[in-house]
């Protein structure tokens, strides 16, 4: 079973053997084209290694980057831990758990974009080193500093002065790049040096789940350990992605590989060059996607785009018009097929089964922003729950005493479920207790009876789903489709 590296310069699997050579080769039509050589011979001085050092006290046995940081829970957190302790020095290692603090390097790849000595790489080459140098071409190396990051693209950016005139690359249109084009890797795989390599685009736009911005171009062009920062260029030598993960059994290269589209990249790049940090866009929207249930509710054929589950009252959505239920298809010009496309300025919303234009000013997203706690209440008297049954669901008027039962906010309005039937749909969307239905069919409810009546309705009109706008006891929204029987 094949496991997803983390990076292509920290890879996981066995070690890497020598292996056994082909005697025979490829025919060559099947070696790629001529030009691989001119684009490799034009732009071999601008990709650049980067060295990094970082000091480690193995008596604490840690450093303050020596180890990848894992999501909790995952596979490779005991290879880790064992491969890490043993290289500082933790118990059990040659070095022995009381060994002196000392310094660990590694190698990754970058290019050069500024002949001023402005370099690109990825950002977990270089995350938490003490000391970063450049190392070129002709094997000079130069100290460099950062000059800025970006953690959910995993893109650095460095600078550095040079000691001699640079060759620096452009950025190219990856938006351009056709299935089973060309494309080039140049980097520094297990630390030999620049290395060229060649394949084809095997993939765009792919959603492997590592950050919230994938959309990663996927190559057969070999990338290994070390290549991670190193550039991906066409056959015109410009520069279309930046490589950072591959697939592997093994730890080597079997042909999956992924690079940052050069569209992220040359934007994420001109901000870290221009301020320091990303600004983001903010929309104030929360969002979800379009299923084919929650389509068929909505009239929407094919399913597709994103759809408003909810709209902060203090984001730019909010005086733009958009409302929760409207599905975004289209932002500047483009269509969008996921939510993870809603990104633009200019967005068309399908509100009710018709289409609207809506023009949003972004703000800035602030990625530190916490939720605002409730304030506690005094208890309230009990009140008796009118309480009706539909859709699976025991349904009930929202009193003070259920507020008070599943802490509800006083903000949140509709009808509160208080039971679910463990075989219904409700169940199988994950329904539960506690959780208030603002909406049927886009239409808000505030007591048990208006439920039941619209569900009957639906069915009497032959409809197949019934839409719920659903909140939870701090008041986020999300649209849930259920079948109607």
């Amino acid at each position: 079973m094949a496991a997803i590296c983390l990076s292509a310069s920290l890879c996981v699997g066995p070690a890497l053997g020598l292996g056994t050579l082909l005697a025979t080769s490829a025919p060559a039509q099947a070696r790629g084209p001529d030009g691989i050589a001119d684009v490799a011979e034009k732009v071999i001085d601008a990709v650049v290694n980067i060295s990094t050092s970082q000091n480690i006290d193995a008596k604490l046995g840690e450093g303050r980057g020596a180890t990848p940081q894992l999501p909790p829970g995952s596979p490779f957190e005991e290879f880790f831990d064992d491969f890490f302790k043993n290289r500082r020095g933790g118990p059990g290692s040659p070095r022995g758990g009381d060994s002196q603090p000392h310094k660990t390097n590694s190698l990754g790849s970058g290019f050069i974009v500024d002949a001023s000595g402005i370099v690109v790489t990825n950002n977990h080459v270089i995350a938490d080193a003490d000391e970063i140098n450049v190392i070129l071409n002709d094997g000079s190396k130069i100290k460099a500093e950062i000059v800025g990051i970006d953690k959910k693209t995993d893109l650095a950016v460095l600078k550095f002065k040079p000691p001699k005139p640079l060759v620096a690359v452009k950025f190219g249109d990856s938006d351009k790049l056709r299935l089973g084009e060309w494309v080039i890797a140049i980097g520094n795989p297990f630390s030999l040096g620049g290395t060229v390599t060649a394949g084809i685009v095997s993939a765009r736009n792919r959603d492997i789940a590592t950050g919230p911005y994938d959309n990663f171009i996927q190559t057969d062009a070999a990338i290994n350990r070390g290549n991670s920062g190193g550039p991906l260029f066409n056959l015109d030598g410009e520069v279309i992605g930046v490589n950072t993960l591959i697939i592997s059994p093994t730890g080597g290269s079997i042909g999956i590989g992924f690079a940052v589209p050069s569209r992220i990249v040359a934007g994420v790049v001109d901000q870290l060059r221009q301020f320091g940090e990303l600004r983001r866009g903010w929309l104030g929207v929360r969002i979800q996607q379009v299923t084919d249930e929650i389509a068929e509710s909505l009239n929407i054929k094919p399913a597709r785009g994103a759809l408003i589950a909810g709209v902060d009252d203090k984001g730019p959505a909010k005086p733009a018009g958009i409302e929760p239920g409207d599905v975004v298809v289209k932002f500047d010009g483009k269509e969008i097929k996921d939510p993870k496309d809603l990104q633009r300025v200019v967005a068309v919303v399908i509100r009710k089964g018709e289409e609207q234009t809506k023009r949003v000013t972004l703000g800035r997203l602030e990625d530190n922003d916490k939720p605002v706690q409730a304030a506690v209440k005094p208890s309230e008297p009990a009140e008796k729950p009118v309480t009706q049954k539909a859709l699976g669901l025991d349904l009930a008027n929202l009193s003070k005493d259920l507020r008070s039962r599943y802490k509800i906010k006083d903000s949140v309005k509709g009808v509160v479920i208080t039971s679910v039937e463990g075989n219904s749909d409700a169940a199988e969307k994950r329904l539960s207790a506690g959780e208030v239905i603002v909406e049927v069919a886009q239409e808000a409810v505030s007591n048990a009876a208006d439920i039941k009546k619209r569900v009957d309705q639906l069915k009497k009109d032959g409809k197949k789903s019934v839409l719920l706008l659903v909140a939870n006891s701090e008041g986020e929204l999300r649209f849930v489709a259920l079948a109607l029987q």
